[in-house]
């Protein structure tokens, strides 16, 4: 696109940002609003491919919905000449691959800083079930002023109905910093990201990815196959705790990674104390990590030793042996009773998991997560909502992180997808009650005005959206022109004016001319002599005007009488 292209009759193009394998990147000013933005348009080789166009407008319907100071804003969307575009805030610096490049080393301190920005942004996206997928420094920007901020949502899984882009052996996202689950082709969830979030970090601390190859393949392969490599042999600089916080984020089990990006923000926020200067290193969880007791349990042989039946004389001398045992020893008696209560305890909690978070999961996804963690899928509700789009998961009962039973069921609540309805004429009605109806439902609401004579001032004259389409009001963006009234303006001195002249003035001015013409010795044949308003004076769009015009001199008239002949136009 070349430079000074208006996109939209608005956005006019200031220079090339980038190219990437979806789209072209460009700063742009916004001729309305006065200010720099971004533009992304779809590049012109992939506007008649249907994925390319779906996942561009997945993009906009994603930030659409986020609001993070850590997450690019969108200002607005639409198609110039049939290609699709996104105008977003532009952040004045560069993006955080670019940074590391000039700054290197950064300090712990300031790599804490951006990693917290960065899980702010995530945590935000999560909260209402958007997995962005494609989390890496070249899609986290920061600007002069250190501030970060993420973008490119343009293949998060916000629409979970899409299975076959959520659910193939296709590798979607780079490979440098892809979680073994999605090199693997298998599920993804909420912890996909927090994998490639353990990936920057470990970038950011040592100045390169862990793992290179010569193909995409082989780096991948290395995701789910290789341990990682440790960012402390790379940067002496980094404390335990702190490369602690990568091991934990980049686990292959999904067991042992972080749950989510709250999590591991709290862990990372407290990296840097002094209470935590001699951490060990952190490692995977074991079943020998829990706290063993050992059960003696009588061998075959030793029970085929023991009397298979007792006299009441034998019997009645070991209770009373026992007695006497306990009566001597009843500390260990209690350590003893102690013991059997901590097995029991122990055999019980095995039997026993937490339901995990299945939100903004689709139903096959959360039947998977469920068996992978000892859990049945129960029974589906589905109802309407605004947060969670069609097939993702609301809720679940038991809520998330109780803990229930091995093999229980787990009910969840299946989103229907917002609620659609007529929208409805509004036309004639009141703006400022009907802007706040809508608002009160998510209505994003915008204001144009014209002069109406047949609409009084402040009444809805035309909308934007048919009244007879069936719409989603959550976040929905209406356009309403209102009246501003009669025009009224002050006319002009229309003095030595043509006939012609007149009639384009009244047309434009939307007045009614009433033509008088007189003789007259001092204006010329055809010009206006006198108007009435008088010029200045202030009239309504609609209103007549009397305008007389110059016949000439009157060269027949004996007493220098003018004859006038009125006439209307």
């Amino acid at each position: 696109m070349r430079i000074g292209y208006e996109v939209g009759k608005r956005y006019r193009i200031i220079r090339s940002l980038g190219e990437g394998g979806m789209a072209n990147v460009y700063e742009a000013e916004d001729l309305v609003q006065k200010r720099r933005v971004t533009l992304k348009m779809l590049r012109l080789d992939l506007q008649d491919d249907p994925r390319a166009v779906e996942r561009f407008h997945k993009e906009a319907n994603s930030l659409t919905k986020l609001d993070n100071p850590h997450i690019v804003q969108i200002y607005d969307f639409g198609n110039d000449h049939g290609v699709p575009y996104l105008i977003m805030e532009y952040v004045k610096g560069t993006d955080l691959k670019t940074y590391l490049k000039e700054h290197y080393p950064l300090s712990c301190e300031k790599v804490v800083d951006i990693m917290e920005q960065i899980l702010s942004a995530v945590e935000s996206a999560h909260r209402i079930g958007i997995i962005h997928r494609d989390l890496k420094p070249q899609n986290i920007l920061i600007d002069n002023y250190g501030k970060v901020k993420v973008t490119d949502f343009g293949i998060s899984i916000a629409a979970m109905e899409s299975a076959t882009i959520t659910k193939t052996n296709t590798m979607i996202g780079s490979v440098h910093y892809i979680s073994p689950e999605q090199a693997r082709g298998s599920i993804i969830t909420k912890q996909s990201d927090i994998y490639s979030l353990g990936i920057i970090l470990f970038e950011l601390l040592t100045g390169k990815v862990p793992f290179e190859g010569q193909t995409a393949v082989s780096i991948a392969v290395k995701h789910y196959r290789d341990n990682l490599p440790s960012a402390r042999k790379i940067n002496p600089q980094v404390p335990q705790a702190l490369e602690n916080v990568i091991l934990h984020a980049t686990a292959k089990n999904l067991k042992d990674r972080y749950p989510d990006a709250e999590t591991m923000a709290r862990d990372l926020k407290t990296a840097l104390l002094p209470v935590r200067k001699n951490e060990p290193k952190w490692e995977v969880p074991t079943e020998d990590d829990a706290e063993t007791k050992t059960l003696v349990i009588p061998s075959a042989e030793s029970s085929k030793q023991r009397p298979a039946t007792g006299s009441r004389k034998t019997k009645k001398a070991k209770k009373q042996k026992k007695k006497r045992i306990y009566r001597r020893h009843p500390i260990a008696f209690l350590i003893g009773t102690l013991g059997v209560i901590v097995v029991i305890t122990i055999l019980l909690m095995s039997l026993k998991v937490q339901v995990p978070d299945l939100r903004g999961m689709s139903v096959r996804e959360a039947q998977e997560v469920l068996l992978s963690n000892n859990l049945k899928l129960g029974k589906k509700r589905y109802e309407y909502s605004n947060s969670y789009l069609k097939g993702q998961t609301i809720s679940s009962d038991p809520a998330r992180e109780t803990t229930v039973n091995r093999n229980s069921k787990i009910n969840i609540v299946i989103s229907k997808g917002p609620l659609k309805t007529k929208f409805g004429s509004y036309i004639g009605q009141n703006f400022d009650q009907v802007r706040k109806k809508l608002k009160a439902k998510g209505v994003l609401v915008d204001k144009e005005t014209t002069y109406s004579n047949k609409y009084p001032t402040g009444q809805i004259v035309s909308q934007s959206i048919d009244p007879s389409m069936k719409v989603s009001l959550y976040q929905l963006s209406v356009t309403f022109t209102v009246s501003e009234g009669v025009q009224t303006f002050k006319i002009r001195d229309l003095t030595g004016y043509t006939q012609k002249s007149v009639i384009d003035y009244a047309q434009e001015h939307n007045i009614t001319i009433i033509f008088e013409q007189q003789y007259s010795n001092t204006v010329p044949k055809g010009q206006v002599i006198s108007q009435d308003p008088k010029a200045n004076t202030t009239v309504k769009a609609g209103s007549q005007v009397i305008i007389t015009l110059s016949l000439g001199p009157n060269n027949n008239s004996e007493n220098g009488n003018n004859n006038s002949e009125t006439s209307q136009s």
